[in-house]
């Protein structure tokens, strides 16, 4: 037997086990109690419309705010730990390893509580500012050394190329390197967004009021009430609905850049 036509045997044998295990799934599954627990629609139009126009729009709000945050300390770091002066390398070191080492859930904690105790000062917004300024601290760490990357996967002959035109070294970082290396970490950074938008979910830990609560803490509040889980199957509804043509985006961007290099 030839090795194509082997595979090909593989492949069929392995989506005939998928599609029995999942008709096997379908058959053995108590439908009616799911329905009855995760489906009820007399519950799921009583979440509407505070789920989008509280909750959803929340959740946006402080993935962009945490974004944004961390886009510019990202940038920030990602110079400091380029740059030929030691002690701005060893401060963006530090900073990096700690908020990429420590979990984003302590982290949070961390500004919303300790924070507090330990200097007698409240971060402006609250607890939920407390927890944003946490989530921008984690961002940032990651996006650093993205944008790091992404500035060393640029061609050194650019920064040559601009000096010998007459740039300063701040001129060519700001209007060649930079430009050039946000094109290529387009992709990683959307899918950074991806996993902010879902971690604003850890957010709960520094508590949050009626207006405030993102979408998982709304969900979860809606089931803790109801005695039902339909508020929680929103919530994941609501998050796909956002999250995968995030991903899709991602997938194509990726493409185009393959082709285009």
């Amino acid at each position: 037997m030839r090795l194509t036509t082997r595979r090909r045997l593989t492949r069929a044998g392995m989506y005939v086990l998928f599609f029995a295990a999942l008709a096997a799934v379908a058959l053995l599954a108590d439908w009616e109690r799911i329905s009855n627990q995760f489906f009820r629609l007399d519950i799921a139009r009583d979440q509407f419309p505070e789920i989008v126009t509280i909750a959803l729009k929340n959740t946006l709000l402080f993935t962009l705010i945490s974004f944004a945050g961390g886009l510019v300390l990202g940038i920030l770091f990602a110079l400091m730990k380029l740059s030929s002066v030691g002690p701005y390398r060893w401060f963006a070191t530090v900073w990096i390893e700690l908020f990429r080492g420590l979990p984003a859930l302590l982290t949070i904690f961390v500004m919303a509580y300790v924070v507090p105790i330990a200097f007698g000062f409240r971060i402006p917004g609250g607890n939920v500012g407390a927890g944003l300024v946490g989530l921008i601290f984690v961002a940032s760490a990651y996006m650093a050394e993205v944008i790091r990357s992404g500035i060393q996967a640029v061609p050194k002959g650019q920064s040559e190329a601009a000096r010998s035109l007459g740039m300063s070294p701040a001129e060519t970082m700001v209007r060649i390197i930079l430009p050039q290396g946000f094109r290529i970490i387009i992709p990683p950074l959307t899918n950074e967004f991806v996993l902010l938008l879902k971690d604003t979910s850890l957010l709960f830990i520094a508590g949050s009021t009626v207006l405030t609560k993102e979408l998982t803490t709304f969900a979860r509040d809606g089931q803790t009430t109801t005695g039902n889980g339909t508020p929680l199957v929103m919530g994941a509804l609501l998050y796909l609905v956002i999250t995968i043509p995030l991903t899709r985006l991602v997938a194509v961007l990726e493409r185009r850049m393959a082709r285009g290099r």
